[in-house]
């Protein structure tokens, strides 16, 4: 029997996402640390027994777009899709399913947040 239960922070994988400002339309550098902050809260409500979502702006394009630790160790795209095997989720369908949900995020937030 599998059980929900929450994993302590520490062992939890932190999904570091950086988000182009650009998403937001034409002048969303000005919005694009609101967006985050908004993200950060609806994303607290996705997977959060083992996850830790971390989205922040992407003003520095050489840095990857995603990037997974464990405790502030860093994981290889390997070592991330092992530890979600561990909770029968599969890597690219989970960053599939997790830039679906930020598409779903923007527009809500673009309609809250534009005049």
């Amino acid at each position: 029997m599998t059980t929900s239960r929450a994993l302590p922070q520490e062992k939890k994988l932190t999904v570091l996402s950086r988000i182009e400002p650009g998403c937001l339309g034409p002048d969303g550098v000005d919005h694009i640390e609101s967006f985050c902050r908004f993200a950060n809260q609806e994303l607290k409500k996705v997977d959060s027994n083992f996850i830790k979502w971390l989205p922040l702006p992407r003003y520095d394009k050489s840095l990857p777009e995603m990037q997974y630790s464990v405790n502030s160790k860093q994981l290889s795209r390997d070592k991330a899709a092992k530890y979600l095997s561990h909770f029968n989720s599969e890597l690219d369908e989970f960053e599939e399913h997790f830039h679906d949900k930020v598409s779903l995020l923007i527009n809500e937030f673009l309609s809250k947040h534009k005049e």
